[in-house]
């Protein structure tokens, strides 16, 4: 197992979420109806970084995973759970995600109806060998049905991954644009440059036409009860490269003592990638991570701070794993 020192959080239990009996009767109500009767709640969902409501509700059509939250108190999470939405609809049938049954936009909130995977539950941590081989699976599944997007997505409007705005969060401490006082102690200071440098390359080495899921964290994959992985919770998919998607997944095996090289160059997404790519991904996503989880505790979210930190050093120790650093 490689040295991490940053604390890994239990991601069955980082968000902070209402209870069924939390939600306005009204809403109740409409999704009571859309279940087509009497609701049995299951526990409200404890991953993700979110406030909206989350679980697993049975009624008299079956067992559905709801999600639900007003606009005017989280607008960027309603606006996620519309673009999710539009985004889950037009997804390839062979895609392994759980499916869209309807929205509801009701007095400001914004509800919806997700297929309930049976027995589903997160992959257990630390990685296990199986889970991680279903997840990977299931991910080389849904690359080769998105490596050029379909019609249906291409109506949603994806951009090119970076279209909002650069990593380049090494290239702005190395030239002290940004102050490197909320940097972990540990973070290897003298190797700014080399970073920054390697973090130069990383527009150029995931440049593709390939839909990404762009969040393909071990927290937004459910196993199911025969061991088969789904990749869950698809808000933010861009354009790129396919195995730019696989960099964080990796980067937490790697922290659970796999061979994550190993699996990258094994895996079908990864054929012709040269080490420079896949280490230029590495530096773009340790830095971002790592000064993200420097800033101000997020209120609304409590432990996305410690969770930039722990993916900012996993996807740094692998790069320094790869270039032979010591630190």
């Amino acid at each position: 197992m490689p040295d991490i020192i940053t604390s890994r959080l239990q991601y069955n239990a980082t968000a902070v979420r209402p209870n069924w009996k939390d939600l306005p009767q009204d809403v109740r109500q409409l999704i009571t109806r859309r279940l087509g009767g009497s609701v049995q709640a299951g526990r409200s969902a404890g991953s993700g970084f979110t406030s909206g409501f989350a679980a697993v509700l049975h009624g008299a059509f079956g067992p559905l995973f709801v999600k639900a939250v007003k606009s005017l108190d989280n607008s960027v999470v309603a606006d996620s759970y519309r673009r999710e939405a539009l985004i889950n609809q037009a997804l390839p049938a062979e895609i392994p995600a759980p499916r869209l049954q309807w929205i509801e936009e009701h007095d400001g909130w914004v509800v919806l109806g997700i297929d309930a995977v049976p027995g589903g539950r997160m992959p257990t941590t630390p990685w296990k060998s199986d889970e991680l081989t279903a997840t990977l699976d299931a991910y080389t599944i849904t690359a080769e049905a998105l490596s050029t997007p379909p019609t249906a997505l291409q109506h949603v409007g994806l951009k090119p991954v970076g279209d909002g705005g650069d990593f380049a969060d090494w290239r702005n401490l190395a030239r002290g644009a940004t102050s490197t006082n909320a940097l972990p102690s540990w973070v290897p200071l003298d190797l700014l440059d080399v970073l920054a440098s390697l973090e130069s390359g990383w527009r150029e080495a995931v440049a593709g036409n390939a839909v990404l899921h762009h969040d393909l964290r071990q927290d937004n994959v459910l196993i199911d009860a025969y061991g088969a992985a789904w990749i869950c919770d698809w808000n933010w998919p861009c354009l790129g490269a396919s195995w730019f998607d696989l960099v964080l997944l990796l980067a937490t095996a790697y922290a659970d003592g796999h061979d994550a090289t190993a699996l990258f160059t094994q895996h079908p997404t990864a054929r012709g990638v040269a080490d420079e790519q896949l280490d230029a991904a590495l530096a773009a996503l340790s830095g971002f991570f790592l000064t993200s989880g420097g800033q101000p505790a997020a209120d609304w979210s409590p432990h996305l701070r410690q969770h930039q930190t722990w993916c900012g050093e996993v996807t740094l120790r692998w790069l320094a794993n790869r270039r032979g650093w010591a630190f």
